[in-house]
């Protein structure tokens, strides 16, 4: 059969999560309904990250095995209709080969958390932003973070529900910057890895905007994730704000 890669945007409020989910919507289901339409027999569909219930994508990746040797064009177009009026979008499809798989393929992987400081409400990006009220320190957040890169065992920023195996991982580059926003600061946080441990983002993006609000100081988040303790972690931030911004494999199958 052949294989197709599927590069997909969501927005995360309506589901419960990308994975399927007996008496809940996902993502996966959507994606997979659609598919039904255009192939009765379709199977299911693997990605190459679970997102959790609110968050969103920007470039999730899927790959899925279809009994037509599909234009990949034509069955972007095809996916996007059948998805109406949901709010996961297709960007691209792509003929791949029969041993390329969206999860285990992957080489990295890269997630945007985007966090608005300002004292009035956000409206027009509401559900797709973090808010706190008070200005952060941008210098210092970044001082923390400096104390994550690198390989470390991340017991203290993963969920305790976490399936992972090992706790540890390699954390490639986390990067903090500041945009201006009306009567406020945008702050987006950057990271990236390989393979993420569940919740770890959510928790390093809480823990650190405790450091840029002066509650904790950069050597805090060192001596946090040194003390291997879920206890010892920050708050875990809201889900809204996250976004899986791209997967890296071998050659773009996308390209």
């Amino acid at each position: 059969m052949p294989r197709f890669a599927l590069k997909i945007e969501y927005h995360g409020a309506p589901f419960a999560g990308w994975q399927r989910q007996s008496g809940q919507p996902s993502v996966q289901q959507a994606v997979e309904t659609a598919l039904r339409r255009l192939e009765a027999e379709a199977p299911g569909i693997a990605a190459a990250g679970r997102t959790d219930a609110g968050v969103h994508a920007t470039a999730q990746v899927a790959h899925c095995d279809l009994a037509r040797d599909w234009d990949p064009f034509r069955l972007a177009e095809a996916l996007n209709w059948h998805l109406k009026p949901q709010p996961v979008a297709i960007l691209a499809a792509a003929r791949v080969a029969e041993d390329f798989h969206a999860r285990f393929s992957a080489i990295e992987r890269r997630y945007l958390f985007r966090l608005v400081q300002r004292r009035a409400p956000v409206t027009h990006d509401k559900g797709l932003v973090w808010q706190v009220l008070n200005p952060l320190d941008l210098a210092a957040m970044r001082a923390g973070a400096a104390h994550l890169v690198g390989h470390h065992d991340f017991t203290t920023f993963r969920s305790a529900m976490c399936q992972s195996a090992s706790p540890v991982r390699t954390l490639d580059a986390i990067g903090i910057e500041a945009l201006p926003v009306p009567h406020g600061t945008e702050y987006r946080f950057t990271l990236r890895a390989r393979s993420f441990l569940h919740n770890q983002v959510r928790s390093i993006v809480g823990t650190l905007e405790r450091v840029g609000a002066g509650a904790w100081a950069p050597g805090d988040v060192r001596r946090a994730l040194e003390a291997k303790s879920r206890a010892a972690c920050g708050p875990v931030c809201p889900p809204q704000g996250l976004y899986l911004a791209g997967v890296g494999y071998p050659g773009d199958p996308f390209a």
